[in-house]
């Protein structure tokens, strides 16, 4: 385990993302800027795409980062059964769920109920698909729908906030059932989806389109919300939350719903938008 993977299980996790929030946050016009041209020249963020690509325009860090695009930059594939990806990013691990485990990395893997914080809500996955997506420091940091759905009920789980980096997925043990997440549960014409927004260090931030933030205010007990009956459908490749400062989204599918995207595996570069799997009923309506 490398030196800076070790220092993580000792830092003071929720410590320095509240530190980096005030950062981030910040409308001093010094800290601004210098936050903000250290990672366009760092990572090669590529602002041809915002929909304001003037980066000293933007109020606080935060704005930059959770940037929009400009019109027509992603678009959904113009098939009408796939499933899309939700993020711009990498992919970190996809495949099918065995046994009710997700796999992490080469000798990692946590199970569906670790993850979602709740065995009863992991029932329907247990032989189902996942795919996780990284994004990274430079990437479009918005999360949006693979399939329409209708919002059934969050769940903030607490936790730690390891990084999400490859050295750390590669090392720490069940990291994604370990870091404050929140699981958003929705239900489709093929059954239940979710989508979970995995936290990271210095990246405590989770925002939602329904509600606003969820992340923070940090908890020290699993919290849900009901959402029934409130009307919120999403649809197909529209917003649906964004994280303040990259992190990882993972998408969860009960079995026969769909069929993974083939050319996927782990480190593939992602766009938000193409084909994340394929709608296993040939006439659903677009």
């Amino acid at each position: 385990m490398s030196l800076v993977t070790s220092l993580t299980y000792a830092l003071p996790h929720r410590y320095l993302s509240s530190l980096a929030r005030r950062l981030a946050y910040s409308q001093n016009p010094g800290t601004r800027r210098w936050l903000i041209d250290t990672v366009v020249r760092k990572f090669g963020v590529d602002l041809s795409e915002a929909a304001n690509p003037d980066p000293a325009s933007y109020a606080s860090f935060n704005a930059f980062f959770t940037r929009a695009l400009r019109e027509g930059v992603r678009v959904p594939d113009p098939d009408p059964r796939a499933l899309v990806m939700p993020a711009d990013g990498h992919i970190s691990q996809c495949g099918p769920i065995e046994a009710g485990r997700i796999f992490q990395a080469k000798g990692q893997s946590f199970t569906v109920a670790e993850l979602l914080g709740d065995a009863a809500d992991a029932a329907p996955f247990l032989d189902g698909s996942f795919a996780t997506v990284y994004l990274s420091p430079r990437d479009y940091h918005r999360v949006h729908m693979p399939w329409t759905g209708t919002l059934r009920e969050t769940v903030h789980v607490p936790g730690r906030l390891f990084s999400v980096g490859t050295a750390a997925v590669s090392k720490v043990p069940r990291l994604f059932a370990r870091n404050e997440r929140l699981v958003c549960h929705f239900d489709t014409d093929f059954g239940p989806m979710v989508q979970v927004m995995v936290g990271a260090l210095l990246v405590s931030g989770v925002e939602t389109v329904w509600s606003g933030e969820e992340i923070p205010a940090y908890g020290d007990r699993i919290q849900r919300k009901d959402w029934r009956g409130k009307g919120i459908t999403l649809q197909r490749f529209e917003e649906m939350a964004r994280f303040n400062y990259g992190s990882t989204v993972i998408v969860l599918l009960p079995r026969g719903a769909a069929d993974l995207e083939p050319t996927l595996h782990a480190e593939s570069p992602v766009r938000l938008g193409q084909r994340l799997a394929t709608r296993n009923t040939a006439d659903i309506a677009s």
